[in-house]
């Protein structure tokens, strides 16, 4: 079975709060959903005007640019634990708190197109990673912020979370 044919997680591999993530992603080839999904989403940032990107649609709501930043920040560490699950590591792995990660990446310093090409680098080593997992490493699974999760689940996690995002950017920001 290829990689890219990544079987959707079963709700016991991972906590329900992320159930809402995994259940906005189709069904089908996850890694090349996951490349069609970079493309729409950098088409979308680049077609923001560079002074539209520290709007905030609310008082107190992250930036256009945050936003992005946080997609980067969490992209990044879903693929690291799931790296490390993969992997056959067990040792757990802590939380993150997003609401601290934002304001310390002062993403509102830098432009939408470096934004727009670290989200880029990020997603390419994330489908690399996942196209080279074999069907155990993908069922294997770990502990990350106090609950159990699998490597697939992880992968879709991903996935749903750039698509909950960028629902947002579209109906919130940019509408």
């Amino acid at each position: 079975m290829p990689a890219s044919l990544i079987p959707r997680p079963a709700e016991d591999e991972y906590a329900p709060y992320y159930g809402r993530y995994i259940g906005r992603v189709p069904d089908g080839d996850l890694c090349g959903m996951l490349a069609s999904q970079l493309a729409d989403t950098l088409a979308l940032v680049r077609a923001i005007p560079e002074q539209r990107g520290t709007h905030r649609y609310a008082d107190g709501k992250w930036s256009i640019k945050e936003v992005i930043g946080h997609l980067i920040d969490t992209e990044r560490i879903m693929s690291y634990r799931a790296l490390r699950f993969a992997r056959a590591d067990e040792t757990p792995l802590p939380g993150f708190e997003q609401n601290d990660y934002v304001p310390a990446g002062v993403f509102d310093r830098r432009t939408l197109q470096d934004l727009s090409e670290e989200l880029a680098a990020v997603r390419q080593a994330t489908i690399h990673q996942l196209r080279h997992l074999d069907p155990a490493a993908l069922t294997r699974r770990g502990t990350a912020s106090g609950n159990p999760v699998s490597v697939r689940a992880l992968a879709y996690i991903i996935a749903g979370h750039e698509r909950h995002h960028v629902e947002i950017l579209k109906t919130k920001y940019l509408a």
